[in-house]
């Protein structure tokens, strides 16, 4: 697992760009007390462990005119078409996220349609073409809670930490 190469600076980095990913690397170095290139190398090194999965700007769906945001079960015809309809699925910028899970769907995904109407014709047009025996669809009306994941304090390598302390 790669959590166990992370030691306190790196978990002190999450922490800092979790809050703020636009925090500048000069402002983590100095909460951190050590230099820029060393925050640089440190982001690099959690990019390459997949620790970090990049950083970009959120846009709000509603003010852009998405206005409705819905979660789709979706059960397959032929589950071993599975491969084949993910990458369809890829194809329709509504969907923004597509989970395979347990329990009675093959596959979950997230749409956001700019209002109900719309959203009835991604599922019609666009979805059942897709080899589906069925669908099952809950509308959100508000996200209450989105957040990050706190870092957990368990996370720090105790091996690295010591050969911190002894440097």
């Amino acid at each position: 697992m790669a959590y166990r190469n992370l030691d306190l600076l790196d978990k002190k980095i999450l922490n800092l760009v979790a809050e703020n990913a636009r925090l500048p690397f000069l402002e983590v170095a100095r909460a951190c007390n050590v230099s820029g290139a060393a925050i640089h190398q440190r982001i690099a090194k959690l990019t390459s462990l997949g620790v970090l999965k990049g950083s970009r700007f959120v846009i709000d769906p509603e003010k852009i005119g998405y206005e409705t945001c819905a979660y789709v079960g979706l059960y397959l015809k032929n589950p071993e078409q599975f491969d084949a309809v993910v990458d369809k699925l890829k194809q329709i910028p509504e969907v923004t996220e597509c989970h395979y899970t347990t329990g009675g769907y093959d596959i979950f995904i997230k749409i956001y349609a700019r209002n109900n109407h719309h959203l009835l014709n991604i599922i019609h047009d666009r979805l059942q073409p897709l080899g589906l025996s069925r669908s099952e669809t809950i509308v959100s009306f508000n996200a209450v809670i989105d957040r990050q994941l706190p870092i957990p304090d368990d996370l720090v390598d105790e091996d690295a930490l010591a050969s911190e302390v002894t440097e």
